[in-house]
């Protein structure tokens, strides 16, 4: 009997013996290899043991540890057959590339280029060379110039050497501005003062703190000469009578302290600049030295001008009705615009006053714009707006000698010669200034308004300070100890 025609199959060739069924051959699931992947697969991630569902949840797979045979190489290091090609190209190519290049360099026209940029840096290294050589050369012979000096120095008798310290103190007169020197009317000549003053003596210059802002076009380095030149002289116009009193008859000093000490509660309620307290000020002072006015109508007087110098100074002034209100009802809006436009045409509207502030920002420079001191500076100069003794003195003046008195307080050094300079003022003409401020510190206090806006954490409590600094410098008596 012919047998049926059998394929030959894989498992047939590895002497496996195929299953057959109705005389065909089928395929046993030991010949697929789908199934072996599959395992592989299942076995590489595996949840954690003891971990239950929830491991699974919060994704607790592990990876199981795979298998790999010894002799087999999971990362194989050699190159595939393409990498193989283009490595034996690029091998093959190299020599070529060499000899193209070496080709080129052989080039006479190459060999030229070669030849002139070589020369060029051979004599840039020479004159570098020279410069070094010749720039020691120099700095040698500054030395020895520098030692021969000082042994001609130290050879000199005493007598040059005194002479020479006369012709430093003599020096020592530019360190005062010229208005200082113009304005002789209660101190020594500058030439005496010179000989008498220990700091200027021994302190002949002073730093051009100007010049680190040429470059900064808001601080105006080119102008600020001329600018505190001008404010100097408009505070000799802009001065009232310190003596205004004697045409008010109905008016007393202590009126004008409590109008103040009101005045300062109000602007600080308003958040009011300072320059805009110091020119409400200066406006009162200057329209009663030129007009006799009531007792009842003071208050209005107070109340127009601050209006008016908020107006001038202040981004966001107070309205006229802010103002109404702080009247207590004495006067209505009506009554503050006549008050204001009578008061303008008394003074001209020359409302041009340079206040004290502006003369503490220029003295500052040079004390490095320390903010405590110019915070307790600020204090001291406060009080010449209350007390009535200060209406003779200068805001140039008053502004240096707040900045003086709040140095001593703290203890930070000597009246140099550059905050003579800069604050235009000796320790001299200083320290009678300074000296009101202290009487006025050290009596009972009447007005308190001004004690109390500097004894806030805004101002860093520069009256508390002041008041500490005179119980330590005064005697158990309550007199007070050598300033």
């Amino acid at each position: 009997m012919e047998q049926p025609e059998m394929r030959i199959t894989r498992a047939a060739a590895a002497g496996q013996k195929p299953k057959m069924v109705d005389g065909k051959v089928v395929k046993t699931a030991a010949l697929s290899t789908k199934p072996r992947l599959e395992e592989k697969k299942q076995n590489v991630m595996v949840p954690m043991k003891n971990q239950g569902l929830g491991a699974l949840d919060k994704g607790g797979l592990k990876k199981a540890p795979l298998k790999v045979k010894k002799d087999i190489k999971v990362f194989a290091d050699k190159p595939n057959v393409e990498t193989k090609r283009v490595l034996v190209k690029a091998s093959q190519n190299a020599p070529l590339k060499e000899r193209a290049v070496k080709k080129d360099l052989a080039r006479p026209e190459v060999k030229a280029v070669n030849k002139v940029v070589k020369k060029a840096v051979n004599k840039e290294t020479i004159v570098l060379r020279e410069n070094k050589e010749a720039n020691a050369a120099v700095r040698q012979e500054q030395l020895l110039q520098e030692e021969v000096m000082l042994k001609a120095i130290r050879k000199a008798p005493a007598e040059d050497r005194d002479a020479n310290k006369e012709n430093r103190a003599a020096a020592s007169i530019s360190v005062v501005p010229k208005h200082v020197r113009n304005d002789a009317g209660e101190a020594l000549p500058v030439a005496k003062k010179a000989k008498t003053d220990p700091v200027l003596e021994e302190i002949t210059t002073w730093e051009d703190l100007d010049a680190d802002d040429h470059n900064d076009p808001m601080m105006v380095a080119e102008y600020v000469d001329d600018i505190f030149e001008y404010l100097l002289k408009l505070e000799e116009i802009t001065m009232p009578n310190p003596n205004y009193i004697d045409i008010q008859e109905g008016l007393a000093w202590s009126m004008r302290s409590i109008l103040i000490d009101w005045l300062i509660e109000l602007s600080n309620h308003f958040r009011l600049l300072p320059e805009t307290l110091y020119m409400a000020v200066n406006i009162i002072d200057r329209f009663l030295t030129d007009r006799p006015v009531s007792m009842n109508k003071l208050q209005l007087v107070g109340l127009a001008s601050l209006f008016i110098a908020s107006k001038y100074e202040e981004v966001n002034a107070p309205s006229v009705h802010s103002i109404v209100f702080f009247g207590d009802g004495g006067f209505d809006a009506e009554d503050i615009m006549k008050a204001e436009r009578y008061i303008l045409q008394i003074l001209k509207f020359e409302l041009h006053y340079p206040s004290p502030m502006s003369f503490l920002r220029r003295c500052s420079k040079a004390d490095a714009y320390d903010i405590q001191t110019r915070t307790i500076a600020k204090y001291l100069m406060e009080i010449s707006i209350v007390d009535h003794r200060f209406l003779a003195v200068k805001p140039s003046l008053t502004a240096a000698s707040g900045l003086y008195l709040a140095r001593r307080m703290l203890e930070r050094g000597p009246w140099d010669a550059g905050l003579i300079h800069y604050s235009g003022y000796t320790e001299e003409q200083i320290i009678p200034v300074s000296e009101l401020m202290i009487e006025y510190l050290i009596r009972p206090k009447k007005t308190m308004a001004l004690y109390k806006k500097y004894a806030s954490r805004k101002f860093m409590k520069a009256s508390v300070i002041v008041e500490d600094w005179l119980a330590y410098h005064s005697d158990p008596a309550g007199e007070e100890s050598d300033f």
